[in-house]
């Protein structure tokens, strides 16, 4: 499941990468663009290191506020999302080592 979870998230990353090469290349060339909520949807898909990888590499998007605060913020708030459960795992386990050692020092006495 881990190993899953892992492809997908370089995936997603790798088409956030890229949609923001092809739209910026589009820019230039004055063609149909990649529309904004679709790069923004990318990001909140999990693609959002590479979308923001994208934007500065390419220099695309940077004079948006909306994408230069939009995106940090997307990121931010899915590293919250997947640390806050870890967290709580972590936090059980030293709950529940503290509560096994008492167990074990009051069988010792």
């Amino acid at each position: 499941m881990t190993r899953i979870i892992l492809v997908y998230l370089v995936i997603i990353n790798i088409v956030g990468l890229l949609s923001m090469l092809i739209d910026k290349r589009r820019a230039i060339e004055n063609k149909w663009r990649i529309p904004e909520k679709t790069l923004f949807l990318i990001a909140i898909l999990g693609g959002s290191i590479g979308s923001i990888i994208g934007m500065n590499t390419f220099r695309h998007k940077t004079k948006h506020w909306y994408f230069v605060m939009g995106m940090p913020t997307i990121l931010i708030v899915q590293i919250v999302i997947f640390l806050f459960p870890l967290g709580l795992l972590f936090l059980e386990n030293i709950y529940n080592m503290g509560a096994s050692s008492n167990k074990v020092r009051a069988f010792t006495y």
